[in-house]
This record gives structure tokens, sequence and C-alpha cells, in this order.
């Protein structure tokens, strides 16, 4: 296992005055043996700065550094790392034994070795009676989890995912987390994680990088990221539904932005905000009331039992003073 560092790591496309750069100085400290979520929205930067810490994209400016040791200039093939991919990239016309196996073998890796590191990783994943079996005779949970023994066998120092749950639906993808889960706490070995899915980010991360436009918004654990956005953008895009962000509420700070997530809202009898309530959704145990209140919209969660607004009709709301978060108007940035 090591560690990984990101030391003002920037990425661009082209030269000169045309050159397009996409990652812009990243900085981040991964330690040994930690799982680390690097999410945010589609075009970001995140399967970009992973492909670099792979060797697969070089790097424009800065140092990355695995171990003790500086990989800049180091094939993939010798950065002791596993890479998961979103479309399991297996071979069809192997045995899913020969698929786990394929990588030791190249390596020359002894039969009986091989054996037993492909048997260990199958009872691992529950994939021991699956073995003799080709790809195409599995769902696509199951041909994840191939791929992730495959990663698996080689014993690598760290792992990389690039958003490998992509294709499963939604109930897969629950299961497959959990799995993922189990497999770092039995294994302990350091992972990066790319996904643009907010919740997945937050199941799955020790701590977790937010990116958006080739920056870092913030780096922290899920709590920190959630409880205490650096800003407007990591709040908006963190929580689902996400924070409300307010900017001519009553009561409101002049050049600032108000945040509150939906949770922390009471309804109430009377004082408060009046909310003009558009829609209901409901959501089992709880339900999402969506309307608006001094021309911003805003987002109320209420728990079961209470009685649920109509739409068209208005709602007295008041936000739990403990609870708020200020950015400011002009840089988006926690006041």
């Amino acid at each position: 296992m090591a560690s990984i560092s990101l030391r003002r790591v920037v990425k661009r496309y082209g030269h000169g005055a045309k050159a397009n750069q996409v990652i812009h100085g990243v900085d981040a400290e991964i330690r040994d043996g930690e799982f680390v979520v690097i999410v945010g929205p589609s075009g970001c930067g995140k399967s970009t700065l992973l492909r670099m810490v792979a060797g697969l994209e070089e790097i424009s400016e800065g140092e990355i550094a695995i171990g003790a040791r500086v990989v800049n200039d180091v094939e993939p093939a010798e950065r002791d790392i596993a890479m998961v991919f979103q479309n399991y990239a297996l071979y069809p016309h192997m045995t899913n034994f020969e698929n786990m196996a394929y990588g030791l073998k190249i390596a020359k890796v002894p039969k009986d070795e091989i054996r037993r590191r492909v048997d260990k990783a199958a009872k691992i994943l529950e994939l021991t009676h699956l073995l003799e079996r080709k790809p195409r005779e599995l769902s696509g949970g199951q041909r994840q989890r191939v791929a992730m023994g495959r990663a698996i066998v080689r014993q690598p120092q760290v792992f990389l995912f690039d958003e490998p749950l992509s294709n499963l639906d939604a109930k897969l993808r629950a299961q497959t987390r959990i799995e993922i889960q189990k497999l770092h706490r039995d294994l302990g070995i350091t992972s990066l994680f790319v996904t643009h899915d907010q919740v997945e980010a937050m199941t799955l991360a020790q701590r977790m990088i937010v990116m958006n436009a080739g920056h870092v918004e913030q780096f922290g654990t899920p709590e920190e990221v959630y409880h205490r956005p650096a800003s407007t953008f990591v709040a908006s895009f963190i929580g689902s539904p996400p924070m409300n962000l307010l900017r001519s509420v009553p009561g409101g700070q002049a050049g600032r932005i108000l945040g509150i997530r939906p949770e922390h809202i009471d309804v109430v009898a009377q004082g408060g905000w009046e909310m003009q309530v558009q829609t209901v959704e409901l959501l089992g145990a709880e339900r999402l009331v969506y309307g608006t209140v001094g021309g911003d919209a805003l987002i109320v969660r209420i728990e079961e039992g209470k009685p649920s607004p109509q739409p068209g009709g208005t709602l007295r709301v008041l936000p739990r003073p403990d609870r708020l978060h200020w950015f400011h108007a002009e840089t988006g940035q926690r006041a």
C-alpha cells in the first residue's frame, strides 16, 4: 500500500495561447490505506485527474507521487496500480477465471500462485461458482465484480476506480457499493474512486474531493462537506435535495447568500417566512415541498405524519438559526 500526493498538478491540451487548461493546480494528499472519492459534474476534470495518477494522461505541470516515488515519467505498468473501468473491459472468449488471471499470466506468475490469488479474490467477491463461466453468462453486477477481481489479484499499492457503477441499475449500484466498502475494509488498499453521483460519493468516501471546472472546491470528510460546504457550488451539488440558496429573503445580509438545507426548515403556525407552494413530492416516509419565498426557490422537507400543504397554497416556514450558512455573493465562497 502507499499514499498518493498531488502537488500543483496541471493539465492542458495544446500549447501557447490556444492551450486549453482543464486541471488547475490540484493539491491533495491521500493517506496510505484511505478511500478517497473524486466527485463532480460531467466535464469537471475528475476522470482526467484519475488518468494522470494512472499514467494514461501526461502531466503538464506539477508532481504526482505514489508512496515515496514521483511517477510523472513512470510508465503505467510500472506504477503498481490497478484500475477498474466503467465498461468492465473483459475478454468475451475467456472464462471469468482466465479474465482474472490474464495479467498474472502475462507477468509470468507461477500457475499455482495464479490459482491461489484468483481463488482468494473469487471468495472475497462471491464469484467462486462462476469462475468457469464466460462474461456473457453473468449479470452486469457480476461482470463488474470479475473486473474488480482482476484488479485484486495483482495485489497493487493503489486501486483506481473510474465510474465503475455507472452501467448498473439503481439496485445493483447500491449492492455493489456495499461490496466495495467491504472490499476496502478487508484489503485496506489505498483507493481513488471517481463518480458524478454525489450519493455514491457520500456513501463510499472516507474523504472526498469535490471538483468544479478543473478546480478543487473542497477536500474533506462527507460530514465536513455536507455540514460546512466551502462554496455555493458544493452546497448545491452535495445533498439530495440540494441546499437552498437564497438571495432576497427577509432579514438577509447585504452582499451575502443564505444557505439552508431543506431538513433544517420547520413548518410553523405563525411568524417565519410565507412560502408559496408550487408542488409536493411524496417520498414515502417524508414529503418535499417546492415553492418560493421572496422570489427565491425553496425546498422544505416535511416528516411523515405532519399535514401536507396543497399546491397553490401558502405555508409558514422558519429556518433553524443554528443551521444557517452564509456565502459571499460575488465569489460564492463561505463567509
